[in-house]
């Protein structure tokens, strides 16, 4: 049986909240204090950032604007690789018409698509804003280099011939082979959240901790569906 342990992501994500709350606030208190000085008909307005706990504000200069922090290049090549991830769990769940009748996996197939199609939009939509590529090289996807050679898979990615065999099963033995392989991908997914969480200065962009908060607990819960699911076929195959 599969098990993935939380607490140490549990904490990742916790210290990332407190990042992103402490960035959040800062940006805030600048706009407030020049706000405020704004309405006060001063001519300059007045720029104040909060010192740390015991210690003094500071006034900085009117040029001064709030940004939060920028995403580092952890932050990008994770959501590069994401996007290709989610394809591959897009592209599973699309044999399901034509290789199963099981009406509880057909269920849980289209829900983990839709899902996965749309995140695969934010990502888009993140890089794009940003003015990142949607797709890099980079170790993890399943392209070519230089040399021939082929670059490993991204964590929990089904190999050319899990996905081979896959495309070539049908009925019982598909429905085994599919939740086998997204119990598989789906723990993969947790593995590169996890990675970017322990990057010094990775996962302080707001949005993106929200998104990877998500597939966190979504996939997560997933998982236990998957293997409950699983579990059931096991035992109606005994004799």
């Amino acid at each position: 049986m599969h098990r993935f342990p939380s607490t140490d992501l549990s904490c990742s994500l916790a210290a990332a909240a407190a990042l992103c709350g402490v960035a959040a606030f800062l940006a805030g208190a600048f706009c407030v204090a020049a706000k405020a000085a704004e309405q006060s008909g001063q001519a300059t307005p007045v720029v104040v950032q909060p010192g740390a706990p015991g210690q003094p504000s500071k006034t900085l200069p009117p040029t001064t604007k709030a940004t939060l922090p920028p995403e580092s290049r952890a932050d990008v090549e994770f959501m590069q690789g994401m996007i290709m991830h989610h394809a591959q769990a897009v592209e599973m769940t699309a044999l399901m018409p034509t290789h199963t009748d099981n009406p509880e996996l057909r269920t849980l197939g289209g829900r983990i698509s839709r899902s996965q199609a749309d995140e695969i939009k934010f990502m888009k939509r993140w890089l794009a804003t940003r003015g990142e590529p949607l797709t890099m090289a980079m170790p993890g996807m399943p392209d070519m280099q230089a040399s021939g050679k082929a670059l490993p898979l991204m964590p929990g990615m089904l190999t050319p011939e899990q996905m081979d065999a896959l495309r070539k099963a049908k009925a019982a033995e598909f429905d085994r082979l599919f939740l086998e392989g997204m119990i598989q991908h789906h723990g993969g997914a947790l593995t590169m959240v996890r990675d970017l969480y322990n990057t010094a200065g990775a996962g302080q962009d707001a949005e993106l901790f929200n998104f990877t908060s998500d597939v966190d607990s979504g996939q997560r819960a997933e998982i236990r569906i998957m293997q409950s699911m699983l579990d059931k076929m096991s035992a109606q195959e005994k004799p």
